[in-house]
Formats: C-alpha cells, sequence, structure tokens
C-alpha cells in the first residue's frame, strides 16, 4: 500500500495488500494451470507423434525384425496412456479451477471490505465479523466440492484475513475510497479482459489457420487418391491427426467464446466506470461496487461463455 501525497491522502492498493490467503491459493491455481494445460498440450503433440511413423516410405530395423518407428510410435501411445492416468489421479484441471475461484472470491470480498462495498457498507455493522463470516461461508462451499483450505498451513506465516492496508483503505473518506477503487481495482480489470481479448484473438488466428493450413493439403492428398492419381504413403492420417490436435488445443483454450466474453465484461466496465465518476453517489456506492465485483467474477465469465452465441 502507497500513500499518495495530498488534500485527502490518496492511496495506491495493488495485489500485494491483500491477505495471505489469497496468495497461496492463487499461487497454487497458477501452478496447477499449468500443469493442467502442459498435460494437454502433451498429450496432443504424443497422439500427432504417434500417426508419423506409419506414414514414413521407409523402414528402421534392428536385428532383422525389431522396427524402430513402430516402436517410436508405440511409446508416443504409451506416453499419451500416462499422461492420461496421472492426470486423472491428480486432478490438476479441477484443483485450478477451484484454486482460482477461491482466490478471486477471497480478493473480491477484500475490495469490497475495504471500499465499503456491499454487505459491508457504511452501516454494516461489525464490519470484520461480517467480512469473516461471509468468507467463511463462501470458503465453506468450495471445500464442499473438493477445495483443499490451506489455513493450517499457514498459522505461521502471520497476518489475518484483514490486512492493515484494508483497514486503512476503508478508514478514508469516501472520494478517496472512490478514487482508488475506480484506479486500481476497475481500471485495472478493463486492461486486464483488454489484454485477453488481443491474446485471445492472436490465440484463434494461429490455431485455427493451422487447422486449415493442415486440413487442405489432406484435403488434395485424399482426392487424389480418389482418383488414382498418386499415393501419399499415410501422410494424410498425419496431417488429420496434427489438425484435429490444434482444433482440440483451440478449443480446450475456448479462444473464441472468450473473445466475445472479455469484450462484453470490458464494455460493463466501461459504463460503470462512467458512472462511478460522474453521476454516481455515496448512497449509491455500495450496489455499485457489489456489481461491479459480480461482473469481474469467473462465474460471470464461464456463464457469458456458455450462453454467448
Amino acid at each position: 500500500m502507497t500513500a499518495i501525497p495530498g488534500p485527502l491522502q490518496s492511496m495506491v492498493f495493488r495485489n500485494a495488500d491483500l491477505p495471505v490467503l489469497f496468495h497461496h491459493t492463487d499461487a497454487i491455481a497458477v501452478a496447477r494451470q499449468r500443469e493442467a494445460v502442459n498435460t494437454t498440450r502433451g498429450q496432443l503433440a504424443l497422439l500427432a507423434a504417434g500417426a508419423v511413423p506409419a506414414a514414413l516410405p521407409w523402414q528402421v530395423q534392428l536385428g532383422g525384425s525389431f522396427q524402430l518407428l513402430d516402436a517410436a510410435a508405440a511409446l508416443a501411445y504409451l506416453g499419451v496412456l500416462i499422461a492420461t492416468f496421472l492426470a486423472s489421479r491428480r486432478k490438476a484441471k479441477s484443483h485450478w479451477q477451484l484454486n482460482r475461484s477461491a482466490a478471486e472470491f477471497i480478493k473480491s470480498n477484500c475490495w469490497r471490505y475495504a471500499v465499503h462495498g456491499s454487505p459491508f457498507d457504511s452501516s454494516a455493522e461489525h464490519p470484520e465479523a461480517l467480512f469473516a463470516n461471509r468468507l467463511e461461508e463462501g470458503l465453506q462451499e468450495l471445500r464442499k466440492v473438493g477445495w483443499a483450505d490451506p489455513r493450517e498451513e499457514l498459522v505461521d506465516s502471520g497476518g489475518g484475513l484483514i490486512t492493515e492496508s484494508m483497514r486503512t483503505l476503508r478508514n478514508k473518506a469516501y472520494t478517496v475510497r472512490k478514487e482508488t477503487y475506480v484506479r486500481d481495482r476497475l481500471i485495472e480489470q478493463r486492461r486486464w479482459y483488454r489484454r485477453r481479448q488481443q491474446v485471445s484473438r492472436r490465440g484463434a488466428l494461429l490455431w485455427s489457420g493451422a487447422v486449415v493450413a493442415l486440413t487442405l493439403p489432406a484435403l488434395a492428398l485424399s482426392v487424389l487418391q480418389t482418383f488414382g492419381v498418386g499415393r501419399a504413403f499415410g501422410l494424410t492420417g498425419v496431417l488429420s491427426a496434427a489438425a484435429a490436435a490444434c482444433l482440440a488445443w483451440n478449443e480446450m483454450r475456448r479462444h473464441h467464446p472468450l473473445i466475445s466474453a472479455h469484450s462484453l465484461v470490458e464494455q460493463d466496465l466501461e459504463s460503470m466506470q462512467a458512472a462511478m465518476e460522474t453521476t454516481l453517489t455515496e448512497r449509491q456506492w455500495p450496489a455499485a461496487v457489489f456489481e461491479t465485483e459480480r461482473i469481474v467474477s469467473p462465474e460471470h465469465t464461464d456463464w457469458l461463455v456458455r450462453h454467448r452465441v
């Protein structure tokens, strides 16, 4: 937390000012996301690689009968099975999503508390107790579906659920809280969604282009074989497997639906920012913060991804 000199002592509130529980949960989410993504990438690559030996016009023999290239294909398929088995045991994707939901839930409630967002507005009695209860209720729901609560491990890490920076910001005047929230939360989230749109557009273009680039020669070879013009030595199968892998990767990363979903969220945040900076009154502030946090929640983005045409 940083104070900016001025008549109202404006503040800068960053992720570093959030409690240890958030940072721990966020770190687990990032690690499990990386593991899940790398596992899927490896499985798709091995499946495509396993089809290559059958397309080659030659064989490499050892000892008169051992086919080296076929053995390489068998190892690739074995690698897929091993990766699938390990993924089913470790459940990286599930842990990634649960910890991401927990981290964002903690972060959202911390912001609501710090800037008097509903239900922690100025009229709330015992806001710290209310904050602890609301946080416990939400995390209890996540524990029911498999989230591993790390708080027993964090006993020695120090720091509670409400940091000193959160208390300091909560004690600031309304104008300071509004300025800090708009700048350090709302605008930062708008920038994040804009960056993700750009990343998704590049990813969609790259992988859709790869599918087309691999499918077109497969189509041409299939047409030639149909009329007996030439042989492809199984190359069509390799191209098809590679195109399928690219298509599966594109769908797994959800590039196309995320472009639309992130665009809609950014538009909603732009409208909220305009209202907060112009017509919004202090009485309307708690509800506006609550609505902003709802808009940026992962659940809202997932809902848009599922229902956006």
